[in-house]
This record gives structure tokens, C-alpha cells and sequence, in this order.
């Protein structure tokens, strides 16, 4: 995949990472303007190319009674509206072969999430719209396995295919990301890695997932440092009360000093 397949993208030319950034769910229309407000602010300063991701519905809860969206339609609507606002594409996941060719009407990336990376419907469903399809590793997955789900895109005849990295499961309650995988991955399709989502701490007996938010900075920068395409991360003005996986979420109020971090770094790699 090239920047380039992505539309409305901007700064193709400044040899930086791209971005995936946004809520884990749309919660409503304010608060998705809000948040992509902020984000395109800053990645216009700093010249990152960027995309604004919001989930706009939940279906790998934990509870039956865990938030899951305002509405497929009313959700979906919002993200074109950010779009349309503030001239960005936007990327959302997808759970069945229904999802994709209704979300496909509204944004410019599909994502399979990592649960469903197997499914080989569902990612053809996706690829067979034309859109740019992001496919999240799973968690019990190896690198080197991702090639055989990048495959199901390309053989949709869609050249428009990355993959992204959202750690590995360490035991019943931790994820690890393996660095090793990023490169390897990288020989199939552009990479990103996940950020917020490998620092979740899932199967929590409260049935609510739990975090690391502390460690973003940490796993971010060495993402960067080892070269990846891409970067992911889930973000909000009030974790505490995000509706969805706040506890791992970048708070807003960090977001320009991390990717001012990270610029910094991406920088100094190039010049090597």
C-alpha cells in the first residue's frame, strides 16, 4: 500500500510515519469534532499524514451490558461529517460481511480486527469493496502468519492492504509487542503498530478490560525507532470516562508532546 491509496490524505512528502488516531468508539458527534479537531491540528504542525480512526460500533465485548455504539447509521455519519470538516480520511473496523459494504459508503479504510483476521469472508468482504483494508494481527498470532491474510486482499485483485501490530498475548492478562515482527511483517504490506491496544490487559474478572497507559510513550517510540510505517493510537480528552477501553487510551492533553517525540525520532533514523 501507498499513502497515495489512501484519499484526502495530506503530507505525502514529509518522510514521517502516518497516523490512525481517534476515540475507541464514536460516543457522539461532539465529542468525535472535538477530538479530531485537536488531532489534525497538531499533525498539520507537525506534517505527520493522518487518518482519523473511530470505531462506530462495539461487538468484542467482554459484557453483555458493556457500551457498543449509538446507532450503525448515526455512528457512520458522524465519521464522514469529520471528514468532510476537517478534509482527513477516516478508517473504522468492521465485524461482519454486511459492516463492509454499509461502512465502506462512509470512510476510506476498513479495519479487521484482530479477533476476526482469520476470517476469510470477512476480509474478503472487505478487499472486494475497493477500500484500503488494515488488517490487525491477532493476538495469537505469528508475524510471519500475516502473509497468508494479506494474500486473501491482494488475490481480491485489491493492492490496497497493511497490516497492524497490536501486541501478542503474554499469559491471561498482558500483551507483548515483539519487535522482530514489525520487519518481517514489512515484507508484505506497509506496518503499523498499535500503541494503546498493546497495552491493554484483557480477561480482567471484572469483565471490564484494563491498561497500561503509562507505557504509550515507551512502546511508541521504540515502534519508531525500529522502522514501522505506521502508528496507532486510541485517544481521548476524558479517559476515565470514555465509554470504551479508556483505560488504555492516550489522554488528549499528551498527544502533542508524544508525536513531537516521535517526529524527533523518526528524523534522526532517517538521517542514518
Amino acid at each position: 500500500m501507498n499513502l497515495q491509496d489512501i484519499p484526502q490524505i495530506k503530507h505525502l512528502d514529509s518522510n514521517n510515519f502516518f497516523l490512525l488516531a481517534g476515540p475507541c468508539a464514536i460516543e457522539g458527534e461532539e465529542m468525535a469534532l472535538r477530538i479530531a479537531e485537536r488531532l489534525v491540528e497538531v499533525t498539520d504542525k507537525l506534517q505527520i499524514p493522518y487518518v482519523f480512526k473511530g470505531s462506530f460500533k462495539k461487538a468484542n465485548r467482554s459484557r453483555i451490558d458493556s457500551f457498543s455504539g449509538i446507532g450503525d447509521e448515526k455512528a457512520l455519519k458522524i465519521l464522514r461529517k469529520v471528514s468532510e470538516t476537517f478534509g482527513v480520511p477516516t478508517v473504522t473496523d468492521i465485524h461482519t460481511n454486511e459492516d463492509a459494504a454499509m461502512a465502506a459508503e462512509y470512510v476510506d479504510v476498513l479495519q479487521i480486527p484482530a479477533f476476526l483476521v482469520r476470517q476469510t469472508d470477512l476480509v474478503v468482504a472487505a478487499a472486494n469493496t475497493g477500500k484500503v483494508v488494515n488488517l490487525k494481527k491477532g493476538q495469537f498470532m505469528s508475524p510471519e502468519s500475516m502473509k497468508h491474510a494479506v494474500q486473501k486482499v491482494l488475490d481480491c485483485n485489491n493492492e490496497k492492504v497493511m497490516v497492524t501490530d497490536r501486541g501478542t498475548m503474554f499469559g491471561y492478562q498482558d500483551m507483548i509487542v515483539d519487535y522482530r515482527g514489525i520487519p518481517t511483517m514489512q515484507q508484505y504490506a506497509s506496518t503499523v503498530l498499535d500503541v494503546t491496544h498493546s497495552l491493554q490487559q484483557p480477561n480482567q474478572s471484572a469483565g471490564v478490560t484494563g491498561g497500561r497507559p503509562d507505557m504509550i510513550e515507551t512502546v511508541a517510540k521504540a515502534g519508531i525507532a525500529v522502522g514501522v510505517d505506521g502508528i496507532f493510537i486510541e485517544t481521548h480528552f476524558d479517559p476515565a470516562n470514555a465509554k470504551s477501553d479508556g483505560a488504555n487510551m492516550l489522554d488528549l492533553k499528551y498527544f502533542e508532546g508524544l508525536m513531537t517525540k516521535l517526529v524527533a525520532i523518526r528524523k534522526t533514523i532517517n538521517n542514518f
